[in-house]
């Protein structure tokens, strides 16, 4: 699906202290950083903001608008739709390098013909509510979803989302809770278990060994 009107929107400003190893944004993985892998996911998108941690330069050679971020990623996000000129956005987390075009392209379908939409999968493990320390109530898996990016958005909904929790003093961790706080719907999407967020140490061997596979798999194509 074109992406001739869309935003991309990645705020990428997070310092990565779960990791420990600097700005998420310059992480190398698989020989190249996190931000290079995501703006390569979305190269034929018409316009491309990326927020980056304040002070740092903008990587040369990278097709892309560099702007200082915020303090959290709401206020990355709202920065870069200050920005966005087209009437679709697509946020995604920089720490999600391992973005493929069947998932852009199901997020962008659901969000043009509804105005929001996420990505989400089933959860596959056993959820516990712990109780001091000990095996507590059994939570449904069934009924919940974990939620990824890209999520898409008309730019007019989302910036009124982002105004709204503004003057209402809201915070989120992600678009979509944002847009639902004004009452409007969000369609959910079948994600991809490779479009996880890198967060911890352990998820880098993870990340290099797809990496590989990732690259052997385009070459083939």
């Amino acid at each position: 699906m074109p992406l001739v009107e869309v935003s991309v929107l990645i705020p990428a400003a997070g310092q990565g202290e779960r990791l420990g190893l600097g700005p998420k944004a310059f992480l190398e993985v698989g020989g190249r950083t996190l931000l290079e892998w995501v703006l390569e996911a979305f190269q034929e998108a018409a316009e491309v903001l990326v927020a980056l941690p304040p002070g740092f330069p903008p990587p040369k050679g990278l097709r892309a608008t560099f702007l200082p971020g915020g303090a959290t990623r709401q206020e990355s996000v709202a920065r870069l739709l200050e920005a966005a000129s087209l009437p679709l956005v697509l946020v995604h987390d920089v720490a999600r390098p391992f973005v493929s075009r069947a998932l852009v392209d199901r997020v962008l379908k659901a969000a043009r013909a509804t105005g929001a939409a996420v990505p989400v999968l089933p959860v596959p493990d056993t959820l516990v509510r712990p109780e001091e320390g000990a095996y507590g109530e059994v939570v449904p898996r069934e009924a919940l979803r974990l939620v990824q990016t890209p999520q898409g958005f008309f730019t007019a909904l989302l910036r009124e989302a982002h105004a709204y929790a503004k003057k209402r003093g809201l915070s989120a961790t992600d678009d979509a809770q944002l847009v639902r706080a004004l009452g409007y719907p969000v369609a959910l999407v079948e994600g991809e278990r490779t479009a996880f967020k890198i967060t911890y140490p352990e998820d880098l061997p993870l990340a290099e060994a797809l990496a590989r596979t990732w690259n052997a798999w385009h070459r083939e194509r």
